[in-house]
């Protein structure tokens, strides 16, 4: 009788094990689906606010959710569903590409649908009313107008930007260019669609860009919420505990 006894619990056992495998695979996949999406930062297209070897959660909830929230993204939805909140100025939201739906960018909610955007001399206007700016003290660091790859240093100009709506955020001036992107037409946004821009203006390329464009409402993942880590994109791996950026652990997008 010892055998069936020692054979019925260790069946058990692995029953319970796979239960609680199981488990545990359906909440981590409901809180990817439905809650956070963690992301990293691929380029330095967001410096100074995010920089290369930042990663954040982003929160699928705020603005509903739609194919692009589902883990591979299958066609199981059209248009959005549970969306009770819109964008605003100066969200930093996760998209993907309209020209391409397998490349996740993160930017800057510029325009809305309806307004009309326009750079003249690197300065933002909206609905022909330039955005307001503010020099600030210059940014010292590894290059941000250099690929991410480069190590060389640099110092270079900041502005402080302000949204009609109030919201404030350092952007950067790599250089400053007659022509474009810092000279542009105006771009009218078209209904549901969003005009996005990086904070590091020169090098970025965003709605300004024909591959990347005006952004529809069904594109966007989610709204940047929160670096949970961060690692010199210079740090070699096995240097990787003495390369946190300890400073930016747990601080919010803005």
């Amino acid at each position: 009788m010892t055998e069936p006894t020692h054979l019925k619990r260790a069946l058990k056992r692995f029953f319970r094990t796979t239960l609680l495998i199981l488990g545990v695979l359906l909440i981590a996949t409901a809180i990817r689906t439905f809650l956070f999406h963690p992301f990293d930062i691929p380029s330095g297209s967001m410096e100074p606010t995010l920089l290369v070897g930042d990663y954040l959660f982003v929160s699928k909830f705020n603005y509903g959710y739609t194919h692009f929230s589902l883990p591979f993204s299958p066609p199981l939805l059209s248009g959005r569903i549970f969306a009770f909140h819109r964008p605003d100025r100066g969200d930093v939201v996760v998209f993907r590409l309209p020209s391409d739906n397998s490349d996740d960018y993160i930017k800057r909610v510029i325009g809305l649908p309806g307004d009309r955007i326009q750079l003249i001399d690197g300065v933002v206007h909206i609905n022909g009313t330039a955005v307001e700016r503010q020099r600030v003290a210059d940014f010292v660091g590894r290059n941000p107008c250099a690929p991410s790859e480069s190590a060389d240093m640099a110092q270079v100009a900041q502005w402080r930007e302000t949204l009609p709506n109030g919201v404030s955020y350092i952007t950067l001036n790599c250089r400053s260019l007659v022509g474009f992107p810092d000279n542009t037409e105006v771009y009218t946004v078209p209904p549901n669609q969003y005009f996005m821009m990086g904070d590091n203006r020169e090098n970025s390329e965003d709605s300004r860009f024909a591959q990347v464009g005006y952004v529809p409402f069904e594109n966007l993942i989610g709204r940047a919420q929160i670096i949970f880590f961060s690692l010199s994109d210079q740090a070699p791996g096995w240097r990787w505990p003495w390369e946190v950026r300890w400073s930016r652990l747990i601080t919010i997008v803005r």
